[in-house]
């Protein structure tokens, strides 16, 4: 396989537009941690939203430029762009975007946030199949959750192009590397079972083959990989991550896991020992991961956890 390095950046910046939990008094402020504040004109007038979503803006830095853009869109139509408003994030520096995958939950909030960016013709990377309908989870024949259809036109619409790749791909002049299609190689990351889509009107399992991340690769100190839901596994991403770009070191793994609920609660320990052995300096769960999978790698990997909310900036330095 043919190694695409990204740039090596001297910082990385990530603001999490939308994400599954907020706790406005935490005051757990560190060199890399800032936490949104209640504050608006001296007055406790200023929230932020939580969502089963997931929305983060990046900034990367390198030689004395920075480049912005977005990495998914949050659930509900107003969530992730009213954090954005509140937080002061200027979404007309965004250069491009990605999307992890096609659910509702990463890409719900596309349209106002498309709005707020304001300008035509950046990259919106996706796989191709994040474009798939009809899609749904299956509980049993009778009960079934369709995920809401995202067409290329309305992507399109709002001023957008779409580039569709299944195979890595370098965003912000290489500064950003979307994966493309994870290979499944591990014995426990096995996909969601639930899930399914029709095909030539026949169902059939959905593998969800479009679920990828974006990494970076931040100076002498290694990857910062970054998942929607890691339906692929998250040991699978980051093991792909390195063998795409040829970097051993992992200096931070943020993301949802995909591990909540009783159908993932069995692989959480599996996916844990296999974090201990992968090493991150940081490891920041977010979204999809789980109350139980979070409080678990908190126990195991305490040096190395960060909480993340709805609201949260990381800054990374190399």
């Amino acid at each position: 396989m043919k190694k695409l390095e990204p740039n090596a950046l001297d910082r990385v910046e990530i603001l999490t537009l939308q994400d599954n939990y907020i706790e406005m008094t935490a005051m757990d402020n560190t060199p890399i941690v800032t936490r949104a504040v209640s504050l608006k004109d001296g007055m406790m007038r200023n929230s932020v939203l939580s969502e089963h979503g997931f929305s983060a803006l990046i900034t990367t830095g390198r030689a004395g430029a920075a480049h912005t853009m977005l990495f998914d869109f949050g659930f509900s139509e107003e969530g992730a762009a009213y954090n954005a408003r509140v937080l002061g994030a200027d979404l007309s520096k965004v250069e491009a975007a990605a999307l992890s995958h096609g659910h509702g939950d990463h890409m719900g909030g596309f349209e106002k946030l498309a709005a707020l960016i304001g300008k035509k013709g950046i990259e919106f990377v996706a796989h191709p199949v994040a474009f798939h309908s009809p899609r749904y989870l299956k509980f049993s024949e009778e009960f079934k959750v369709h995920f809401p259809q995202y067409s290329r036109g309305a992507i399109e619409e709002a001023g957008m192009t779409v580039v569709e790749t299944t195979t890595p791909y370098a965003m912000l002049g290489g500064d950003v590397l979307y994966l493309g299609e994870i290979p499944r190689k591990t014995d426990f990351e096995k996909g969601f079972p639930i899930a399914y889509r029709q095909e030539g009107g026949k169902e059939r399992w959905d593998p969800i083959e479009d679920d990828t991340s974006v990494v970076m690769n931040l100076k002498s100190k290694g990857l910062l990989i970054l998942s929607g839901c890691a339906h692929s596994g998250i040991i699978n991403t980051v093991r792909h991550a390195r063998e795409v770009t040829g970097i051993e070191k992992v200096h931070a793994v943020m993301g949802g896991f995909h591990l909540s609920g009783p159908l993932f609660e069995g692989i959480v320990n599996p996916t844990i020992e296999e974090l201990k052995k992968i090493g991150p300096d940081y490891i920041v769960p977010t979204h999809c991961t789980g109350r139980k999978a979070v409080m678990a790698i908190e126990r195991a990997m305490p040096e190395n956890f960060i909480l993340n909310m709805s609201g949260t900036r990381l800054t990374f330095t190399g």
